[in-house]
């Protein structure tokens, strides 16, 4: 049998307050994946964007992983040094941050940017095979004019070419694994599906992993393959993404009946139930 490309078993993550104690906020949570694309959803603090870090090797200073299990293709991140990780991340594992305003260099050109991303890990390449890979690159998430686009500031960019750069940044080394944290949570609609479009084409063709961490549930069942509904740090429910619908925990049901509808009833949205049982270990 073919090893996911992605194995975590019982991640846990913790903060450590001023009294010795620790808060949990990632407890337990296990999950694989192939080269698809996997949704994880649940509402600000579940711990969706902790176990992507966790994933990556990026958590805060504060913060105190454990795990049974991370392995990523055949590899075992929980035994593996600090420069694998390294080495690990952007060349075969990358993460499109929420908000490019906070994620690119804003005294530093976009392109020059993603051509120093690409020559971290290709030191070989000359400067202006760089240039002429990122220029394509931008073209291939539907840049127009990518020899301008490429010598503008982050600050001259709108919210959908900033995220588009930031996916091209991410995806220029080809990774295996692409993890995308909300990255379409400041854009408008039409924006949205043309930044999805594109993750979803570049994904497919490249053959990669996705994991599409959302609060959006609509989004995410058109988009992927399976969701990991969380809460408080917990998995509560893994369903198919065409099977939202017929999500069997109360809390999947909750979040989608808060969903409002235009050809809906005008009635008032209907407040998510939370059960103190579902928090427990």
């Amino acid at each position: 049998m073919t090893e996911p490309l992605v194995s975590i078993e019982n991640l846990r993550v913790s903060f450590a307050t001023e009294d010795g104690s620790e808060v949990p906020a990632v407890r337990g949570v296990s999950f694989s994946l192939g080269r698809e694309k996997l949704g994880i959803v649940g509402e600000s603090g579940s711990g969706k964007s902790l176990s992507g870090r966790a994933l990556m090797g990026v958590l805060p200073g504060a913060a105190r992983m454990r795990a049974d299990r991370m392995r990523f293709d055949g590899i075992d991140l929980l035994t593996a040094s600090a420069r694998s990780r390294r080495d690990l991340r952007g060349s075969r594992m990358a993460m499109v941050l929420q908000d490019p305003k906070f994620s690119l260099n804003p005294i530093m050109r976009v392109g020059l940017q993603i051509v120093e991303a690409l020559r971290i890990g290709a030191r070989h390449i000359s400067a202006r095979a760089a240039r002429t890979q990122t220029l394509a690159m931008l073209e291939a998430v539907q840049i127009r004019d990518p020899e301008r686009v490429f010598d503008l500031y982050p600050h001259e960019l709108s919210g959908g070419m900033g995220q588009r750069v930031m996916i091209a940044m991410m995806v220029v080394r080809e990774p295996d694994l692409l993890i995308a944290d909300e990255p379409t949570s400041a854009l408008d609609v039409t924006v949205q599906g043309q930044v999805l479009s594109i993750m979803d084409e570049l994904v497919t063709r490249r053959g990669m992993g996705l994991i599409l961490i959302s609060h959006d549930l609509n989004l995410v069942s058109r988009f992927c393959d399976r969701v990991l509904v969380m809460y408080a740090g917990r998995v509560l429910e893994e369903i198919r993404a065409s099977d939202l619908h017929a999500a069997q925990h109360p809390y999947t049901r909750g979040l989608m009946a808060c969903l409002p509808s235009i050809d809906g009833p005008q009635n008032p949205l209907p407040v998510l139930d939370r059960q103190a049982a579902w928090a427990e270990d």
